[in-house]
């Protein structure tokens, strides 16, 4: 579920809830489970404040530069290193079409589903075609207590803008 539509989830929460109180204290039989209800309330409401808090703190977290790599010079020196992981975090079809070489294909919807490929212990570069989906992919893998990595924001256009070569499969 998208986080627009996790707040969309919670804000209809609060008004059908709101609705509800205002509604049980017209109705005798219902104004008794009025305390549990109110609980219950207090609870979804001290878990939205966490939630709050908690990406509060990671967005006042990331440094300056976002943890990317800001040029075609940049990648290929830290592809210099064998033990970088690249990540093409476009739809499959996408990569098949062409990719940088060596990068292996998670796309961002499956990211999660597919951690056992991305090690903690090795630089891992993510991107995609144009640097939305990997700075998206970058901010999940950080929540997820991922500090090894990085977003190319040329992304595969940069790459191939600069003339660098392109695999496909």
């Amino acid at each position: 579920m998208s986080f627009q539509k996790s707040i969309q989830t919670i804000l209809l929460g609060f008004a059908l809830c709101f609705c509800l109180l205002v509604g049980i204290g017209q109705n005798p039989i219902l104004a008794e489970t009025r305390p549990i209800f109110q609980e219950k309330m207090q609870a979804m409401s001290e878990k939205t404040v966490n939630l709050e808090s908690t990406i509060d703190r990671f967005l006042t977290s990331i440094p300056p530069g976002y943890y990317t790599i800001a040029s075609v010079e940049g990648l290929k020196n830290l592809l210099k290193n064998p033990q970088t992981v690249l990540v093409d975090v476009r739809e499959a079809s996408e990569y098949k079409s062409g990719h940088i070489p060596d990068a292996i294909n998670i796309p961002l919807r499956t990211l999660t589903g597919n951690l056992d490929q991305i090690p903690r212990h090795r630089s891992v570069v993510l991107y995609c075609s144009a640097g939305y989906r990997s700075a998206m992919g970058v901010m999940t893998l950080h929540l997820l207590g991922y500090e090894n990595v990085q977003g190319f924001p040329p992304s595969f256009a940069g790459w191939k803008t600069a003339g660098e070569a392109i695999a496909s499969k």
